[in-house]
């Protein structure tokens, strides 16, 4: 008689930017909790907009808690990379199958990917070969409606587990804050160039110091229509294969070919 082997469950990380407390992440953790053992690893205090920095100055916590039932969950004190990082090394003590950053509230298309919390964390684990995937919705408020976002996440993180994926595969998703029934679907975007033009509001505090508050508004410069600005303006998902190889291919060869170096 053959004994049935058991198949071990997919283990997925879990992580963000905005905080173990952020409606978001509870979001995600809902929309795949059943196609995995799912593991929270997250700030416990917002983070947004922290990039890739790690910490180095002083100690790092982690603390268990209670996130909800069937999940094991922890807090960090450190940023979202120092999530990652602890969770492969001190909780899981090996590389999940995928890691899941989000849900974001508010956009991280175009130049957002750079200084994102939420994307800084998927890449440090496709940094690490594993197979990871931001996700944000396009909504800043923390009462966004959250149920087609879920749908989305639960399709891709689908796709994700099903195939045979490059160990350094790293995708950032955005959603627009639509109604399900209003989004058309999921479209395959390059980044778009698109950046903030940026003022500082200066203000004098009661003891009479300066300080500055940053502002700006986004700014558009590219009208390609294969973008994830185009694309999520016209109410696609839009789902842009991110690398962390910074490297300008193009002017790599002609400086090997036309410089005299």
């Amino acid at each position: 008689m053959t004994k049935k082997v058991k198949k071990e469950l997919p283990v997925i990380l879990v992580t963000n930017d905005d905080s173990i407390g952020a409606p978001g992440i509870k979001a995600l953790v809902e929309a795949v909790m059943d196609l995995g053992r799912v593991v929270v690893v997250a700030p416990d205090k917002p983070q947004s907009g922290m990039g890739h920095a790690i910490t180095i100055g002083h100690p790092l916590r982690l603390q268990k808690v209670h996130f909800t039932d069937g999940v094991e969950a922890y807090t960090c004190n450190g940023t979202p990379v120092d999530c990652v990082k602890l969770a492969v090394d001190k909780i899981l003590h090996r590389k999940p199958d995928i890691c899941l950053s989000g849900i974001n509230h508010g956009a991280n298309h175009s130049i957002n990917v750079i200084y994102s919390g939420t994307m800084s964390a998927a890449m440090e684990a496709a940094i690490e070969s594993i197979p990871s995937a931001g996700f944000s919705l396009l909504d800043y408020s923390m009462e966004a409606n959250f149920t087609a976002a879920k749908i989305y996440v639960r399709k891709i993180t689908e796709q994700l587990l099903k195939r045979k994926l490059s160990k350094h595969l790293l995708f950032n998703v955005n959603i627009p804050a639509l109604d399900a029934t209003l989004i058309k679907g999921i479209k395959v975007c390059r980044q778009a160039y698109a950046k903030y033009e940026e003022d500082f509001i200066e203000r004098t505090d009661p003891h009479g110091r300066k300080y500055y508050w940053l502002t700006g508004d986004f700014v558009n410069f590219d009208k390609g229509k294969d973008t994830d600005v185009w694309a999520l303006n016209n109410n696609y998902v839009s789902l842009v294969p991110i690398t962390f190889d910074l490297t300008d291919y193009q002017l790599k060869q002609q400086l090997e070919t036309n410089w005299q170096l």
